[in-house]
């Protein structure tokens, strides 16, 4: 919270949703980001859903959407701005992500379903097809044209859909690299609890694949797909724990049990 706090700290409108989270987060956003309006939840209802609630509360033009495990300057947002002032039919724009080593990511492609996408990073404002939800700038009337993030995804491929539907409905999503953003992926939850949280990871991931496959590849997955996910994400589990990487082995085997458990809408 603290490094994410450097880039909002001279930011008015700041809203902060907590998913009924069990550590100090809660005194840990009073402590470094006291300017912020928090809306805790009683429960984890999700990453698209608490989104949702800040959205409407959102009173500004553009929307900020910066996971927990994000860090950047003010001049990150101001080159977001930027992009957008001279950009005018962007919908989104998002920033080149860096990696735990300060990396470049290339987190962003055209939709999967049009083609692979190949070659470096960015070197220019970039039009793609999806853009990592770890850090967003998102005009406010464009996301609420399309009723916000589709609630159905708990974890996982929300952001592959949410740029889907922003690019059908509100216009084009530009990546622009002069605004750096670090993301210390996976960063929120280590620790004892790891091997539980990549359990959940694991689970959702499988469930939230076939929702998408669902909605924009035209139907559910066969018996025989899931048959094929449900085993060989069991085979991983049980090598993973042979080696003793138990946190990985915890999250396959999610995999296997959120295909297992999978009920089409």
């Amino acid at each position: 919270m603290a490094t994410l706090a450097v880039g909002l700290a001279g930011m008015r409108h700041v809203i902060v949703v907590d998913n009924a989270s069990q550590d100090a987060t809660l005194a840990e956003v009073a402590r470094h980001l006291p300017q912020a309006r928090v809306l805790a939840n009683a429960s984890n209802v999700g990453f698209g859903a608490a989104n949702n609630r800040a959205l409407a509360q959102a009173v500004t033009p553009f929307v900020l959407l910066a996971n927990p495990d994000c860090a950047f300057e003010s001049q990150a947002v101001a080159a977001l701005l930027a992009c957008a002032d001279a950009h005018p039919s962007a919908s989104m724009l998002g920033p080149q992500l860096t990696g735990r080593r300060g990396e470049l990511d290339v987190s962003y492609r055209w939709a999967s379903s049009a083609w692979v996408s190949r070659g470096p990073q960015a070197d220019g404002a970039l039009c793609v097809g999806f853009m990592s939800g770890a850090c967003m700038l998102i005009r406010t009337d464009a996301l609420r044209a399309i009723d916000g993030f589709d609630e159905a995804f708990f974890l996982y491929y929300e952001d592959d859909d949410l740029c889907l539907r922003l690019q059908q409905r509100g216009g084009a999503l530009i990546i622009e690299p002069a605004s750096r953003v670090h993301h210390q992926s996976r960063g929120s939850v280590g620790g004892p609890a790891r091997a539980g949280a990549e359990y959940v990871r694991g689970y959702h991931h499988i469930q939230s694949k076939f929702l998408f496959a669902c909605k924009h590849r035209g139907g559910a997955p066969t018996r025989m797909r899931r048959a094929t996910f449900i085993g060989l994400a069991a085979a991983e589990a049980l090598l993973r724990l042979v080696v003793l990487d138990r946190s990985r082995a915890a999250r396959a085997w999610g995999r296997a049990v959120g295909a297992a458990r999978w009920h089409a809408p």
